[in-house]
């Protein structure tokens, strides 16, 4: 699940934002698990496990309205979409590469009635810098779900390899309801926006109570203002409005790099049109269950953090570094689960932060947010510093209202009506009592309430069941310690496609291995695949 696998990320982070300049890697300890001895892009972009990664810095301007009069042609293949600069000329994609372009592509609202009301995708590219060398399209596909992918093409895009570049046009999208898709807005309460309304922290004793209240007052808002459209975004549209938006760029096929939530989308695309996919690559992978989609995303991210944690534990406890919070990895767990139960009952105010205080669930979101890239990790120890010691660091950034709005109503609308959620408190309760014991670190978070246990709305169809039906053109890159889609996750959706993939598990931590928190290994391994087709006879460990 763009950083959110179920909330809106850092604004500061997000994975949308025009490319940074190249850095390097910091390397929070001597041990040689946490080094990457490589340049690489920051751009952690999480999501909402379920979440919403959300847009970027800037955003281009897409013109309002399906243009289709000019089409054009790139390495002899005719697309119906009239290209534009995405900059119109008020400044709003200020940074963005000069050479993305932006178009829209009309599509249905509801798939069921072909003929009735339509919406539109915004769709970006920038074309392969070596027209001879073309291959195809690469779609950048966005986590999330909430997350906005129009401007990967001039952010993530531009980190790929030269020979990925000239082989293929980057494409970017924002999926329906998101960014200059028609964006959908539920009105939230500002405070059902904070930092530790991200996921469904229970109560300091366990109780669901609070967030079945927020559950409904969340759905109302939805129900009250998120009109049609929202009742129509889930994922298998998703991956129908993407087969339109193929057509559109007169492709016969996709390749796709998708990240977190995108993993999932692109799967159920491969397995709805699974020979209008070229090359594929999953990375930082979904579990598929179609008994539980978006739970069982959320619930993964116990086993996750369990996972992560050591990692962060040794750094804080090295001797090496300015960082260190206590003697042993031991003793930093045992740090961090007692000063949040401290803030749990005495919080310290926080001017300028949502909420404005920092207590025991900040902390813990906190700490799951920063367990997504341990370049992080710094930031995270000098909270945790603070902390102890009565005071707070300043106020993190947030995303303006608007795109908070947006990214967390598009979330809500994908989780909720992929599958239906259980509506008994007593259900919630029971799988937050048992989280807490097992796995203390999230709290019984994984296992809670989220708006979708209020939902107004019933799911129209059943979820898309991934098989191992299709060609045999996917490659699946997981980092061993992720957060948020952990390795047994992964291996589940490995499982499910069969022959059809190829499993990459690469030796690093994080969430977003390529390019990102994986290592050369893993990288050269997915950047020979995509520019040759060349993948591993078998699956492989990058140690």
């Amino acid at each position: 699940m763009t950083k959110s696998k179920y909330a809106p990320s850092e604004y500061a982070k997000s994975e949308h934002a025009p490319a940074k300049h190249a850095k390097t890697k910091h390397t929070p300890s001597k041990h040689a698990k946490f080094k990457h001895a490589r340049s690489k892009h920051h751009h952690t972009a999480f999501l909402l496990a379920a979440s919403a990664a959300v847009l970027g810095v800037v955003g281009g301007l897409v013109p309002p309205a399906t243009a289709t009069a000019a089409p054009s042609t790139s390495a002899g293949r005719t697309s119906s979409l009239d290209w534009r600069p995405c900059d119109e000329g008020d400044g709003r994609s200020r940074g963005l590469d000069a050479r993305q372009e932006c178009a829209t592509v009309e599509v249905p609202v509801d798939y069921a009635e072909p003929g009735g009301a339509r919406t539109f995708i915004a769709v970006s590219r920038i074309p392969a810098e070596k027209p001879s060398a073309r291959r195809g399209v690469l779609l950048l596909a966005p986590g999330g779900p909430g997350g906005s992918g129009l401007n990967n093409p001039s952010g993530k895009g531009q980190r790929l390899p030269q020979e990925i570049r000239d082989r293929y046009d980057l494409i970017g999208i924002d999926p329906r309801g998101m960014g200059r898709s028609a964006p959908v807005d539920c009105g939230f309460d500002l405070a059902d926006l904070g930092s530790s309304k991200q996921r469904p922290w229970p109560a300091a004793d366990g109780s669901v109570t609070d967030t079945m209240e927020t559950a409904r007052r969340m759905s109302a808002a939805c129900a009250r203002n998120g009109g049609d459209l929202i009742r129509h975004i889930s994922t298998v549209n998703n991956a129908r409005d993407l087969d339109l938006v193929r057509a559109a760029l007169g492709e016969r096929k996709l390749s796709v790099w998708a990240v977190s939530y995108g993993t999932y989308a692109t799967a159920v695309y491969g397995q709805l049109f699974p020979h209008r996919t070229d090359r594929v690559v999953l990375d930082s992978v979904d579990d598929p269950d179609p008994k539980r989609v978006g739970r069982g995303w959320l619930a993964a991210h116990e086993q996750g953090v369990e996972d992560t944690f050591p990692e962060f534990a040794a750094y804080a406890s090295d001797p090496a570094t300015s960082d260190r919070l206590a003697s042993t990895p031991a003793e930093v767990r045992t740090l961090v689960l007692e000063l949040a139960a401290r803030l749990d009952h005495a919080p310290i105010p926080w001017p300028g932060a949502n909420p404005a205080e920092l207590n025991g669930d900040v902390l813990r979101q906190s700490l799951l947010t920063a367990l997504y890239d341990p370049d992080d990790f710094p930031r995270l120890a000098e909270l945790i510093r603070a902390a102890r010691d009565g005071r707070t660091p300043p106020a993190p950034p947030s995303p303006p209202t608007a795109i908070l709005q947006n990214s967390v109503a598009v979330g809500a609308g994908t989780l909720c009506n992929d599958i239906a959620w259980p509506t008994s408190a007593a259900v919630y309760a029971k799988g937050v009592a048992a989280s807490r014991a097992a796995f203390p670190l999230t709290a019984g978070m994984p296992r809670n309430a989220m708006l979708c246990a209020a939902w107004p709305y019933r799911p129209k169809e059943a979820p898309v069941r991934i098989t191992d039906d299709g060609p045999s053109n996917v490659l699946l890159v997981q980092n061993e310690r992720d957060p948020a889609t952990p390795l047994a996750g992964a291996r589940k959706m490995r499982g499910a496609l069969g022959e059809r993939a190829r499993m990459v598990v690469v030796n690093a931590t994080g969430h977003d291995s390529y390019l990102d928190n994986g290592n050369a290994c893993g990288d050269q391994t997915v950047t020979r695949f995509l520019a040759t087709g060349e993948r591993p006879d078998k699956d492989t460990y990058c140690g």
